[in-house]
């Protein structure tokens, strides 16, 4: 098939490419020209892990093209996805829509026949009928253009996997057999005939599944934290009882892991914009203990902050801290709204002397917190540290060697963030050894 994608980001560019990949002939289409030729080269503008690959097998191969033009997006084909961006506006927690509606504003009047838009980007629910208005007052074929949401359902480090072979897809329509959806089911045959469950619903399902779920997550994850609040209130330990309960099936052990909290682009705004949305259709106590999931979630920053004090035996003011990770996850270069940053940022504010290493996530990170001083290696970075914070779970830091790290610092002191160093091999090596949720010393 032919089909193009309008936004070339990280959700549109995982989506051509992986277009591509299953056989398709693509178009991507971003107004950035600098993001255009790095992704004509076969390069991506940011990390993402297979990307690079797939990109450049299939912009060598033909397959897939990218466009600064949206007189040639419209002209590629009669299958449009839409994957801009929608961040969280800067006068409130709704979304910001406005690259939504431009990216349909301009490929209207540039659609003389048949066509069917399907977004992929996250927004409120009824959306969809405003782009229709856009459409009918631009497009000189606006009855004959049909709006599908397709939503997307990507974790970052893990997007081509979760493109290709999703745990499930789901379409909204604004009827049933439409063109359409003949065209998604064509797109994503393969897809669909390896069994992936497929959901088709209304457009007003559709558009709520993404927030509904990004919700759920982060509730499941701030309940955890709210345990870890209770556990260091009472010597529990936070990691033990969260396995206990993910043994439970009605609860499951995904995504229910202690520690620093959720950062990036999704969660955070997701959980606001969901909760903006739902005020404005005037069922705001529906979605209240929102506000609560979004405070836990913060409040485990500050917590951060406070041990790092107590471990700095109650000043910050001049002390050398320096805190592996900067990305808000692990096997990506993302820094929104990341907790490690947010955490090193504040730290820097009390005083103290920052150090920020991380395998991906420098560049960016040095253009953001110019206040932050940067080093690559994590050993170097920690060289004379007071306090060694570990805030993004990138898998080589669990395979440093904690005992000669222990001679090359002042003081042989570190806040496990997120609980996933081992205690007693940190322990046996000399460290002072914090976690959040968990108790200060090992049990007798």
């Amino acid at each position: 098939m032919k089909l193009t994608v309008i936004g070339c980001g990280y959700l549109g560019a995982t989506h051509a490419a992986s277009m591509a990949e299953l056989g398709h002939d693509v178009l991507g289409m971003d107004c950035d020209m600098a993001k255009v030729a790095d992704l004509n080269a076969g390069k991506a503008p940011f990390y993402e892990r297979d990307l690079d690959d797939l990109l450049a097998e299939h912009t060598a191969s033909g397959r897939l093209r990218f466009t600064a033009s949206y007189a040639e997006a419209a002209a590629h084909a009669d299958l449009h996805f839409i994957g801009v961006g929608t961040p969280q506006s800067k006068t409130g927690n709704a979304y910001d829509l406005g690259q939504v509606f431009t990216a349909v504003r301009q490929l209207a009047p540039r659609l003389h026949g048949p066509a069917v838009i399907v977004g992929k980007s996250t927004v409120p629910v009824g959306t969809v009928p405003r782009i229709v208005d856009i459409l009918r007052e631009f497009s000189p074929a606006a009855d004959h253009i049909e709006v599908a949401w397709n939503p997307e359902f990507l974790r970052e480090s893990f997007a081509i996997e979760d493109t290709l072979r999703p745990d499930r897809i789901v379409m909204g329509f604004a009827g049933q057999h439409t063109r359409a959806e003949t065209l998604l089911r064509q797109c994503y045959s393969k897809i669909i005939d390896a069994g992936t469950p497929t959901i088709v619903t209304d457009l007003a399902t559709a558009e709520l599944v993404k927030s509904a779920a990004n919700a759920f997550l982060a509730t499941k994850i701030s309940f955890i934290n709210a345990m870890a609040e209770v556990c260091e209130a009472t010597g529990a330990d936070v990691m033990e009882l969260a396995e206990a309960l993910g043994h439970d099936t009605r609860i499951g052990r995904r995504g229910l892991r202690p520690g620093l909290g959720f950062g990036g682009g999704c969660l955070p705004k997701d959980i606001r914009g969901f909760m903006a949305r739902a005020n404005e259709l005037g069922a705001h106590q529906a979605l209240a203990f929102l506000r609560e999931v979004d405070a836990i979630n913060n409040r485990r920053r500050e917590r951060m902050i406070d041990l790092a004090r107590e471990q700095c035996d109650g000043t910050l003011t001049g002390k050398r801290i320096t805190i592996w990770g900067a990305a808000f996850k692990p096997d990506t270069d993302d820094i929104r709204d990341s907790p490690a940053l947010h955490v090193a940022q504040q730290l820097h504010q009390h005083g103290a002397e920052v150090t920020v290493s991380d395998p991906k996530a420098l560049d960016t990170a040095r253009k953001t917190f110019p206040e932050l001083d940067f080093i690559d290696d994590p050993i170097t970075a920690a060289e004379g540290t007071d306090l060694l914070l570990h805030l993004t779970e990138w898998a080589q830091y669990s395979q440093i060697d904690p005992k000669p790290l222990a001679t090359r610092v002042t003081q042989p002191k570190i806040i496990d963030g997120r609980g996933t160093l081992d205690p007693t091999r940190w322990r046996n090596a000399g460290w002072t050894y914090r976690a959040l949720g968990r108790p200060n010393s090992p049990r007798s």
